[in-house]
């Protein structure tokens, strides 16, 4: 039976971010898993935290790191993931107490990465699908991930998604063609505040 999640469970780790990253700007400490977290969310998941500056209605990137592979069990890694989006982006400066009031933040659980298998690396443009797929790419050292929402937030086609996920790893756009790329995809249960610390809900990629 896949992995599911309530819109209640999803409240749950959005706020458990939310806190997180308050108490860590306030004292410099990470809270620990609350007692009362519902017992599926201590299964060990996959998991990034997302944190978009909101002006004018428009989302901006302010912060996003996670865990691609279930090694820590959800609580704790939707802890972790949201103070290190908030403070240990090196691509932003650390967010201040003062902005938490003009962010939303969001939680994406991946499903375990499964490789992608194919005769013909062109087939992969078939065997993906943006509004559903995050990507992994690896070849050698380099790797690179992009969340399922990604895509769907820049218009990109498949193609497109595999060679910006080969730049995001920081390898030449069309490496995804190339001998020893290793292309993995996972899915994600997405939730957000639709206001900064404002109602939760469920994010559907098709009907962005």
């Amino acid at each position: 039976m896949p992995f599911e999640l309530s819109l209640e469970d999803g409240t749950f780790l959005v706020q458990l971010a939310r806190k997180a990253v308050k108490e860590y700007l306030q004292t410099g400490k990470a809270i620990k898993p609350p007692a009362d977290a519902p017992k599926k969310l201590f299964e060990h998941c996959g998991v990034f935290v997302t944190i978009n500056s909101v002006e004018d209605g428009e989302k901006s990137l302010r912060g996003c790191i996670g865990y691609p592979y279930p090694t820590n069990p959800l609580v704790e890694a939707v802890i972790d993931s949201a103070i290190s989006a908030a403070t240990r982006d090196p691509r932003f400066h650390p967010l201040s107490l003062k902005e938490l009031g003009s962010v939303v933040f969001e939680v994406s659980v991946l499903t375990p990465p499964e490789l992608v298998e194919v005769r013909n690396p062109e087939e992969y443009v078939s065997k993906i699908k943006v509004g559903e797929d995050g990507l992994i790419v690896e070849k050698g050292f380099f790797k690179g991930l992009l969340l399922p929402q990604v895509p769907v937030e820049w218009g990109w086609c498949e193609e497109e998604f595999l060679c910006q996920c080969c730049i995001k790893a920081g390898l030449p756009p069309d490496s995804w063609l190339t001998k020893g790329t290793r292309i993995y995809k996972f899915s994600a249960i997405i939730f957000e505040e639709e206001t900064p610390e404002g109602k939760v809900k469920r994010l559907s990629l098709s009907k962005k």
